[in-house]
């Protein structure tokens, strides 16, 4: 389960709108790739179609989905946004990382 906060909900919200995409219908893909600082990178986009080994989750009247694969390194993860002074953009708390880069968008287990 992936868990989405309030600001990151109406930040979501408002960008799958712009980009055509219905909240209420349509997905936030979440993800893993290697890659980054740390070996490991977050994804994190729109769809609108559901793959055959995809987990579908909703939290927060937010719905997600996450590839089997990506859904070990990121269960119990929370997604968050910050528009504070260090910077804006999701923000993913996962309690699997054992270390992030300074950035926050890389990770390793």
């Amino acid at each position: 389960m992936i868990q989405v906060s309030d600001t990151a909900k109406q930040r979501v919200i408002g960008l799958m709108t712009e980009e055509g995409y219905d909240a209420t219908k349509d997905y936030v893909r979440v993800g893993v790739t290697s890659g980054g600082c740390s070996g490991l990178s977050y994804e994190l986009k729109f769809d609108n179609s559901i793959g055959d080994t995809d987990k579908v989750f909703e939290d927060n009247g937010v719905r997600i989905i996450v590839d089997k694969k990506s859904f070990l390194y990121l269960a119990g993860t929370i997604l968050e946004y910050s528009g504070g002074l260090n910077g804006k953009g999701f923000v993913f708390n996962n309690p699997n990382a054992q270390r992030t880069c300074g950035c926050g968008e890389s990770f390793s287990l």
